[in-house]
């Protein structure tokens, strides 16, 4: 055996992040505003001095972590459970993550795309390599977009100026609102331009109906999260109106993914590297999802390079990708300063697999500095 793989995990350091969304593509749906990202870089390094990177890329709007608590956790229970641990198999440390601490899907997903961004750089080869692909290389893109008037319109500027050609808008609030932002939106963009609507679980079962209803006529292509992410019959209810139903807040985990699929829920699953916590736990439900016939999107918490590159690995590693919907893996198109030196090939229309081993992808100078 390559005896970097029997190294063991030696280290493990974090540093803490806030990076700024600009404010013309400040994101507000039914969960609030997203304006600042509290994330926690992981750097994992192994006894034969192989380095991983990761992203935590937690907020408290979604999982109740961000940057504080993944701190503490790292530091009281998960750093003392993975240092001397053997580096593989991944799946074992992910185990070791789980025995020790309840919930923190996030804060575990940055653990472990260090961990696998480690692996994969042992092997030498990509991380979607490893992660059992690459399936494709090549993966379409969206935007989101939010408000109304004057804001939906410099958002819509901004978003065209940095490429993107698809879009997501945040609904979910107001049904009147809510129709005349897509109705703007559509005489913005045009009647071929895509579209998707995203209510984060905002509406009661009556009002989705009524939304969807009267939101058809802008011809959205998916209705994402329309109701509260526990009423999976709601859900399921809704996949009458002929609008494509994506799970978003409803997956999580894998038992959330089979209780979706129990309750014939969804057309479309939203899968999150940190939802899932981790690359390869992403990765084995987009597989459960694709054998029961759903597609599968990549949904973005705001990941900035790091975390939209262990995105795109995952995307280019699934069984299967929806063609229809563009996936989230915006990276730092959304942030006024980004952390990466380089490695990501995204634009606002496509992310594409580079052939770098691990994720592939290199820390500005100032953060590598701040892990010594």
């Amino acid at each position: 055996m390559n005896r970097s793989l029997q190294a063991t995990v030696a280290e493990l350091k974090t540093v803490a992040i806030s990076p700024r969304v600009k404010p013309e593509l400040l994101v507000s749906g039914a969960r609030g505003s997203h304006d600042r990202s509290d994330f926690l870089l992981v750097k994992m390094i192994t006894s034969a001095g192989v380095a991983g990177i990761g992203e935590v890329s937690a907020t408290l709007t979604w999982s109740g972590e961000d940057s504080t608590t993944a701190q503490h956790v790292i530091d009281t229970v998960l750093r003392p459970a993975l240092i001397g641990k053997p580096l593989t198999p991944v799946a074992e440390l992910e185990a070791a993550m789980d025995t020790v601490l309840a919930g923190h899907p996030f804060t575990k997903a940055g653990i472990s795309i260090a961990l696998w961004d480690a692996y994969a750089r042992t092997l030498d080869v990509p991380l979607a390599v490893a992660l059992g692909g690459p399936r494709r290389t090549d993966i379409a893109v969206k935007c989101s977009l939010s408000g109304n008037g004057e804001r939906l319109r410099t958002g819509l500027e901004h978003a065209r100026a940095a490429g993107f050609e698809a879009y997501k808008i945040k609904i979910g609030m107001d049904v009147p609102t809510d129709v005349a932002r897509l109705r703007e939106l559509r005489e913005l963009v045009g009647s071929d331009a895509f579209i998707g609507l995203d209510a984060n679980g905002g509406y009661s079962r009556t009002a989705a109906r009524r939304a969807g209803r009267l939101l058809l006529p802008y011809e959205p292509a998916f209705f994402e999260q329309p109701v509260q992410p526990g009423d999976l019959p709601g859900m399921a209810s809704l996949r009458d109106l002929g609008l494509p139903i994506v799970a978003d807040e409803s997956v999580f985990g894998m038992d959330d993914l089979m209780a979706v699929l129990a309750a014939d829920a969804a057309d479309v699953i939203s899968l999150y590297v940190g939802k899932s916590g981790g690359p390869g736990r992403a990765v084995a439900m987009g597989r459960i999802a694709a054998a029961a016939g759903l597609d599968v999107i990549i949904g973005s918490n705001g990941e900035l390079g790091v975390g939209a590159a262990a995105q795109l690995h995952v995307a280019c590693a699934l069984d299967r990708l929806s063609e229809e919907i563009p996936s989230d893996i915006i990276g730092a198109h959304y942030y006024t300063s980004d952390i990466l030196a380089g490695g990501l090939d995204a634009t606002g229309v496509r992310a594409r697999l580079g052939d770098g081993p691990g994720l592939g992808v290199t820390l500005t100078e100032d953060l590598e500095a701040a892990f010594r």
